[in-house]
């Protein structure tokens, strides 16, 4: 990781969960870490709970549902800070919901955060990668729900849907950057059940599958795993 020491990545999703698993890994490896998230009270304690670290934790308030936001968080992020090498889109949502009578509002919420959402994000992060001529890391946090045909979880079907989407996303920027005649790399991480996370302490469709928690990962294990893509060789593409 000495590579990464002292870069700047940005993480979505930051203020609880995996997305601040990952934030507090990278910040003791001396990263610089800017978290993009909606509850700025909870941004606000993880930048006070990480202060003196090796790295820097540095809270940013932003919907990434909102185009414009997208824009002006990387603005902000460029003016005061530089530009990123890494991007790690770990924000994500479900909504119990089915496919047969489900609200056309729940499968928006999942759709704009988990797939349009990470896509504005990965866009703007190669835009400006790109344009500096950095070889940065991109990771996208998916899910095993991604990676199955059919989610025996009821109510979590769309959720898997997103998920699948997420992988094919994976594949699709590998081979446009490969088009390109870019260095950036691409991968994607695919959890099982995490603790600790509002997927699983408020889904009721979960309930059933509770005794799969005392074998559960926990949000730092999903950190060490970004840490492990990011210390591979330049030579080395991990795409899940």
């Amino acid at each position: 990781m000495e590579k990464w020491e002292g870069k700047l990545a940005i993480v979505t999703g930051t203020s609880s969960g995996i997305g601040r698993g990952i934030a507090i890994k990278l910040v003791e490896a001396g990263v610089r870490v800017v978290g993009i998230a909606r509850r700025e009270d909870l941004g606000r304690e993880l930048e006070l709970a990480l202060d003196g670290k090796r790295g820097r934790f540095y809270h940013l308030t932003a919907d990434i549902t909102k185009e414009g936001e997208v824009f002006n968080a990387f603005k902000w992020i460029e003016d005061n800070l530089g530009v990123a090498h890494v991007l790690v889109n770990n924000a994500g949502t479900t909504r119990e919901t089915t496919l047969i009578d489900g609200k056309t509002t729940c499968w928006k919420d999942i759709l704009d955060i988990n797939i349009l959402g990470l896509s504005m994000m990965t866009r703007e992060a190669v835009k400006s990668m790109r344009a500096n001529n950095i070889p940065g890391e991109i990771i996208h946090i998916g899910s095993l729900g991604g990676c199955i045909t059919s989610s025996p979880v009821k109510g979590l079907r769309m959720y898997c849907a997103s998920k699948h989407a997420v992988r094919s996303l994976t594949e699709g920027l590998r081979q446009e950057l490969l088009e390109v005649g870019s260095e950036i790399k691409i991968s994607c991480i695919n959890p099982g059940i995490v603790e600790h996370t509002e997927l699983v302490q408020y889904n009721e469709a979960l309930k059933e599958f509770i005794p799969l928690l005392e074998q559960s990962l926990k949000p730092e294990d999903i950190g060490d795993m970004v840490l492990f893509v990011l210390s591979r060789p330049p030579h080395v593409q991990t795409n899940r």
